[in-house]
This record gives structure tokens, C-alpha cells and sequence, in this order.
């Protein structure tokens, strides 16, 4: 009879994985937080071999939160981007809906499920590289071509990851930069997220619905933290945004029907169709090279925050499913190269509306990615959710309670003393002075020097960790910023030569 009720019991203990032997049933544990960190703490995911669900990591209910986070900030970022990019080149809004459609195409398919569900569950999902999206106007003067820039990025991001550069530069960043960093692009996010929701509720003369929707916004989320339950933010919040708003008039309507978009690269890089440019030529390449190394010099410390949320979130024995940086930017500099060989206008990077929800709710990164796959394919076939997840208001509060509230929270947790509190000022400040790019890099420096900070730290670091690696790493990225005129009272190097 037992064999019956349990057939995973008949197998003999060496067909099991170490998950399935160690995994308990929910009921066993006195409560759901218990059961989902004792999940983490037995689960051992493998790097670049197969991994199945149920044999080395369980889908529950709770992953479905992050699948329809990402997918909603996949559809925002995504559509700015690529609207970005058709605006520098006349291309019509029919071009961003397809363009938008073939990215969730791409991403559900060949790189959530394939890559971070089973192949590799160490690395987060490739979303969308959202700093990047101020600088197509600049690519585009400088007679950039969006499929040279997606092959450089992918290059110059291999590289990095080959020489083990992402995870290096995660450990030579001190907490108080880490936080300091966390801190700024949170509150900066809020400020802009709620600024522009303000600016659209004037702009349609229904200027009560902002007030009304960020005030129950802010109820919710605080109710919600205080039992414990912030992985429900972005679902509950999102979707009383969503029915303040309409029930206070805001105009809705569905208008993007189903479909499937053109899937031929040729006819995405045609001279008359898609992007209407052609394929690219060597030109192309040499002027996107500095925008392409800026990107990636990007990337840690947008890598570095959303491992951070993992350690803040996970018990401490969870080590074996964190995100590996390395492994990481190698999947994000892949997607980038056959996305933009296919014809998509997607900048990648890690997912930042897939990890920070995923690591509240106490997830490793398997179980949503497969959901996550499955919610960007229904999304882009069927059409009308872009519309929703699109609409003003349930884009403006899942960003707020999803991603930008989260990191200002775990920047806070990780000032603690005041010799993390002087870092994460530098660090604040100097992102203030240009961008977070620069603020990293100079703040990364100076505490590594026992300048600021932890002066015992500095101390026991050797001169290659000390000033060597972060001395290069900031020149790189003031020799960027620099290139691309991104350094306050600088006119741009690449426009002089």
C-alpha cells in the first residue's frame, strides 16, 4: 500500500538526488517561512548541467509572484528601450508592439527556461539594462547600429565573466558601498516613479487618482510588512492600482490583440523592413564600442545588488543556491548576442523585477524562471496583458513596491555602524555627482584604501585588492563616461576625435 501512495519512497536511495531525499512535505513544519528556508537550505543546483523540477527544485505557489513581477517589468522596460530606439530612427509604435512582442518571445523561451531553470539555475534571468535606455540618444548620434551594439556588449560581458572579473569586484565591494549604492537607486527610483505617475495623472486632468492610488499603495505594503507577507506587494498592490484607477475613471482599453510577431532575423535587419537599417559594418562596431563597455562596466554593480537581496533574505545556509555573477553575465552576454542577432531591440542585463521578489518570497531562481518563461509566452501570444501590465498606474506601482522600495530597505539594513554609514555616503554622493557607474567605482576605491569605512578591512586586503583592481575598474569607467559625455561640464571625447 505504501508503495502505492508513494512511489518516490520504492526508489532505491542512490536514484535520488540529495534534494529528494532531504525534501520534507510542508506539513511537517510549524510554519511556510520554516518549510521555504529549509527548501534553500537543502537544495544543491548545479552549474552548467541539467536540472529538473521535483528531482532538484520544486515549483510552489509562491513563485508565481516573481513570474508575473518580471513579466510585467520585462513588458515596461522592454517597450521603453525599444521605444527609445524606434524614436532615434522614425520607426513607427506598430514596430514597438512586434519588437516588444518577439523580446518576451525570446526571453521566454530560449533563455528563462533554458538557462535559468535548467540549465544553469545559479544565474538570474537576462532582463533588460534600464540605465541604458538614457544613452540611445547618443548611440544613435554617434551613427550606432542596435544589432553592432548588442554583439560588442556580448563580447566585452564574456570577457568579463571568463576572467572572473563580476564575482571578483562583488568581493572587493565593502557593505557600506553595497548599501550606499542600494540606498541611492532606491530612493532616486521612488522619486522618479512617483514623479512621473504625477506627471500622467495631470496629464489626463485625473490628478486625484495619484494621490489615492500611492496613498493605498503605502497602507497595503506597510500592512503587508508587518505580517510578513511583502512577497505578495507587487500581485496586491498592482492589481488595487489597477481597480482604484479605473473605478475613479481613468480611461482603459485592450488594444493589443493576439498574434505572433515576424520571427526571420532577415526580416528584422532588412534595409526595408523591421529596423530598416540593414546589417551592420565595420563602422557600426567602432562607434558603439565605448557604449558597449560602459554597459558592461554596468553590470556589477546592478549584479552585485540583486545578489545582495538573495543574502539579506535567504538563511545563511542557503549559500548553495545564490546567484554566481560570473555565470550570470555569461548568460546575459549570450542572450545579448542571439537576441540582437535575432532582431531584438533588447539591452540585457540581470532581472532586477525577477530576483528582488523572488528572494522576499524566499525562492531560489528555478521555479519562477519556468513560470516566468510561461507568462512572457501567454503574454506575447496573447496580447491584451501587455495593455495591463503597460497601463499607468499598475506599471508605476509594481515598479515601486517590486523593485525600487525593496532596495532602498536592504540599503538601510546594511548601514549599520558608522564606519558603513561613511561609505555609504561617499558612495551616495558620488553617485549624485554623476551616476551610480561613477559613485560605485570611486566609493569601491576609496574604502578599499581604508580612506573611509572599515579601516581594518582595508587593512587585510593585498595592494592587487586594495589598489590595483579597483584603480583600473575606476578608470574604465571614467574613461566610459567620459567617451560617451556622461561626466558633468564634459563635452563627449568620441564627438572631438
Amino acid at each position: 500500500m505504501n508503495s502505492q501512495q508513494d512511489p518516490v519512497e520504492t526508489k532505491p536511495p542512490a536514484e535520488q538526488s540529495s534534494y529528494q531525499q532531504k525534501h520534507k512535505p510542508a506539513s511537517e513544519f510549524n510554519s511556510r517561512t520554516e518549510y521555504l528556508e529549509h527548501e534553500l537550505e537543502i537544495m544543491e543546483l548545479k552549474r552548467w548541467k541539467l536540472n529538473l523540477p521535483f528531482r532538484d527544485f520544486r515549483i510552489e505557489v509562491e513563485d508565481w509572484v516573481p513570474a508575473f513581477a518580471a513579466t510585467i517589468g520585462k513588458i515596461v522596460m522592454v517597450t521603453a528601450m525599444v521605444a527609445a530606439f524606434a524614436s532615434q530612427f522614425n520607426l513607427s509604435p506598430e514596430f514597438i508592439v512586434e519588437n516588444v512582442r518577439y523580446e518576451l518571445l525570446i526571453a521566454g523561451v530560449l533563455f528563462v527556461v533554458l538557462f535559468s531553470a535548467l540549465i544553469n539555475p545559479l544565474t538570474n534571468l537576462a532582463g533588460t539594462h534600464g540605465p541604458m535606455i538614457p544613452l540611445i540618444p547618443l548611440i544613435a548620434a554617434a551613427g550606432g547600429h542596435p544589432l553592432a551594439l548588442g554583439i560588442m556588449v556580448g563580447i566585452f560581458g564574456l570577457l568579463l565573466s571568463a576572467s572572473k572579473g563580476g564575482s571578483k569586484l562583488v568581493t572587493l565591494t565593502g557593505e557600506g558601498v553595497r548599501g550606499g549604492l542600494l540606498i541611492y537607486l532606491g530612493a532616486m527610483g521612488l522619486v522618479g516613479q512617483i514623479k512621473k505617475f504625477d506627471q500622467w495623472s495631470v496629464s489626463i486632468d485625473q490628478e486625484p487618482v495619484f494621490f489615492v492610488v500611492i496613498f493605498a499603495t503605502i497602507v497595503i505594503y506597510a500592512y503587508l510588512a508587518k505580517i510578513q507577507k511583502r512577497w505578495l506587494a507587487i500581485p496586491l498592490c498592482s492589481a488595487m492600482a489597477g481597480i482604484i484607477a479605473y473605478a475613479m475613471g481613468t480611461p482603459f482599453s485592450f488594444v493589443t490583440e493576439p498574434g505572433l510577431p515576424n520571427m526571420s532575423p532577415f526580416y528584422w535587419w532588412g534595409e526595408n523592413t523591421g529596423w530598416q537599417m540593414g546589417w551592420p559594418e565595420l563602422h557600426h562596431y567602432i562607434a558603439v564600442i565605448p557604449f558597449a563597455i560602459l554597459a558592461v562596466a554596468m553590470w556589477s554593480p546592478d549584479f552585485l545588488g540583486h545578489r545582495v537581496f538573495q543574502e539579506l533574505n535567504y538563511p545563511r545556509k542557503a549559500h548553495k543556491v545564490l546567484m554566481n555573477v560570473d555565470d550570470t553575465m555569461a548568460v546575459c552576454s549570450v542572450r545579448q548576442i542571439i537576441g540582437a542577432g535575432l532582431g531584438g531591440g533588447n539591452l540585457a542585463s540581470s532581472w532586477g523585477t525577477y530576483m528582488i521578489p523572488a528572494a522576499i518570497a524566499k525562492r531560489p531562481i528555478p521555479g519562477g524562471a519556468v513560470l516566468t518563461g510561461l507568462v512572457c509566452v501567454l503574454a506575447s501570444v496573447i496580447g491584451y496583458p501587455m495593455d495591463l501590465a503597460m497601463w499607468e498606474p499598475v506599471l508605476r506601482v509594481a515598479l515601486l513596491v517590486g523593485v525600487f522600495l525593496p532596495l532602498l530597505e536592504a540599503g538601510m539594513q546594511m548601514v549599520r555602524s558608522a564606519q558603513n554609514s561613511q561609505s555609504a555616503g561617499i558612495c551616495m554622493f558620488s553617485c549624485a555627482l554623476v551616476n551610480p557607474v561613477f559613485g560605485w567605482a570611486l566609493a569601491m576605491l576609496l574604502d578599499n584604501l581604508g580612506l573611509t569605512g572599515d579601516k581594518e578591512r582595508a587593512e587585510s586586503l593585498s595592494w592587487t585588492d586594495k589598489l590595483t583592481i579597483p584603480l583600473i575598474t575606476f578608470i574604465i569607467c571614467v574613461g566610459s563616461l567620459a567617451l560617451v559625455g556622461q561626466l558633468p561640464g564634459f563635452p563627449a571625447l568620441k564627438q572631438q576625435t
